[in-house]
This record gives structure tokens, C-alpha cells and sequence, in this order.
């Protein structure tokens, strides 16, 4: 059991980095009355329709219930473009608000310029990752239970993403890792992977292949990891999400999961298990994963 714990948390940490909401709208900016758009006001009001008119004082918008609505400029917070696979049967569902990552490893979207989250995963791994720009971003985060022993695992993640088709999206990245062998600081390893990955679908529907190369001390390993993942939302605030991996040993080892990812405009929780043959022998059900993400 122990070899099986320490590869799931090899590959949770590899992997951790491999990670919208509508297109934001300046409250100023022209509009197009053909498109949709969300509303919100400063009291968090909001309202989802069709923009007929704008000027420097007031906005009318038309939405499903009401043929005329007029609202004061002053009073809008936002305003953004919604997407249309983000309206249902006229209902408003929020984008995805964790669409660039399945349970760790990551998806080929990546955050937009300004976007960043805080995960926390098993409650032991911390990490925080920003969009520099709409391609590229950056993360980092340590790992918790070692820094009790005050040498404490340290990650950082840069990221690329970019949209090649209106379904599919390639990126890549690096993780670079510094790993204590002792409770001395100076008693370090450094390692990491660096990894490419490919998206196929939509933020709310998707399945990504990724390919990662460890490396400690400069040198690579000879074969990749190998993970194939998936997310498909069921519901305005839940998905049904699995990530799978192949990790090279004197063949390869394999590791399968399936959860659930609830979660509100901000924020996303994760509830699943992790197994395998060696694991189904001691706990059938698999090993619990837990993890929880915040927008910010």
C-alpha cells in the first residue's frame, strides 16, 4: 500500500502542472445587439438579454421576460458576453469556474490575463496559479505536512495554452520541483516534467491527452507519463470528471479515477476516488481524492 500511496503522490505532484468565464465587456466599450450579455448591477443585480441602445447615461437591454428594460450606467458593476453554450433551455449556467485543470492534472485551456486561483488538494498540497497573459501563465505552492518538518516541498508551474480550432487547444508547460531527503533545507533534490498536452472539445465538455517528462537533476527519463482525462457538465453546478494516468516503471503503472466537481461561479470542489487492481485488493472503492479550488 505504501508504493502505491507514494506513486498516486508522484504523479499528483508531476502532474500539478499540467490548468472562463465570459468575455468581459469594459462598461464603455461599444456593444453588439445581436450578442447576449450578463448584467450586473452593484447591488448584484443581474440580468441576461439582448443590449438594444447605450449611451454615456443609460443602457436598454431586452431580456426573455421583460421586451424593455432601462437601466442607469451608474448602476452597472459589469458587463460581459455569454456564451451561448452557456444558456439552457433560457436558463443562464455560468462558465465552468475550473476549466483549465480535471482533478490535478491539468486540461490545454489556460487562465485568462488577471485570472488566478488557490487550490488545495488532499490537504496537504497548496498552490496558487495566475494568467500573465491570455496564453500564458504561472503558478507555485509547497506542500503542507513537510513544512511541519521545516523543509517544506516547493513547486513552480509556468503554462502556455493556445486555441487552435474553436474545439481544440494545445499547451504545454514545466514543473520545477525542490524536494528535501531530510529535515536539512541544504539536503535537497531538484526535479520537475515538463509536459505538452492537447484539448479536445468545449470548457463544459472535453477530454485531454498529455504527454510528461521527469527529470531529476537534469536528466530525463526515457518514456513519458502518459494521462488521459476527461470533465462533462451534468447540471448548472455539477460535472462528472475522471483522470487517468500511465507512469513508467519497468512497464508502465497505471492509475484510473472518477468523481464528481460541484461548484458556484468561484469556486469548485472535487469528490473522487483513485484505484487499480493493487488498489481494489484493499479498498475496493478506490483511494478517496478530495481537493477544493477558489477563484480570485
Amino acid at each position: 500500500m505504501k508504493n502505491i500511496i507514494q506513486k498516486l503522490l508522484f504523479t499528483f505532484l508531476f502532474f500539478g502542472t499540467l490548468h472562463v468565464f465570459g468575455q468581459k465587456s469594459n462598461i464603455s466599450s461599444p456593444v453588439d445587439s445581436t450578442k447576449t450579455y450578463k448584467i450586473e448591477l452593484n447591488d448584484h443585480s443581474i440580468f441576461i438579454g439582448n443590449i438594444l441602445k447605450k449611451d454615456s447615461v443609460n443602457l436598454v437591454m431586452r431580456t426573455q421576460s421583460i421586451p424593455k428594460l432601462e437601466i442607469q450606467i451608474s448602476k452597472i458593476k459589469s458587463i460581459e458576453i455569454v456564451d451561448k453554450a452557456n444558456l439552457k433551455n433560457g436558463s443562464y449556467w455560468f462558465p465552468n469556474p475550473h476549466a483549465t485543470r480535471y482533478l490535478y492534472a491539468p486540461s490545454a485551456f489556460n487562465l485568462k490575463k488577471g485570472e488566478g486561483y488557490y487550490q488545495n488538494t488532499l490537504l496537504v498540497l497548496n498552490s496558487f496559479n495566475v494568467g500573465i497573459t491570455d496564453n500564458i501563465s504561472i503558478g507555485g505552492g509547497l506542500e503542507l505536512t513537510s513544512t511541519f518538518r521545516a523543509a517544506p516541498i516547493f513547486f513552480i508551474t509556468p503554462k502556455v495554452g493556445f486555441k487552435i480550432s474553436e474545439k481544440f487547444h494545445a499547451g504545454g508547460g514545466l514543473l520545477f520541483a525542490s524536494v528535501p531527503f531530510s529535515s536539512s533545507i541544504s539536503n535537497r533534490s531538484y526535479l520537475g516534467t515538463a509536459f505538452l498536452s492537447g484539448t479536445l472539445g468545449t470548457k463544459e465538455h472535453n477530454i485531454t491527452s498529455s504527454l510528461g517528462w521527469g527529470f531529476i537533476e537534469g536528466e530525463f527519463s526515457q518514456r513519458p507519463i502518459i494521462t488521459l482525462s476527461g470533465m462533462t457538465r451534468i447540471s448548472k453546478r455539477a460535472a462528472l470528471v475522471s483522470e487517468n494516468w500511465l507512469i513508467p516503471t519497468d512497464g508502465y503503472y497505471g492509475l484510473f479515477s472518477y468523481g464528481v466537481r460541484f461548484f458556484g461561479e468561484k469556486m469548485a470542489i472535487d469528490l473522487a476516488f483513485v484505484n487499480n487492481p493493487d488498489i481494489f485488493q484493499i479498498i475496493v472503492i478506490g483511494i478517496p481524492y478530495v481537493s477544493f479550488t477558489v477563484k480570485f
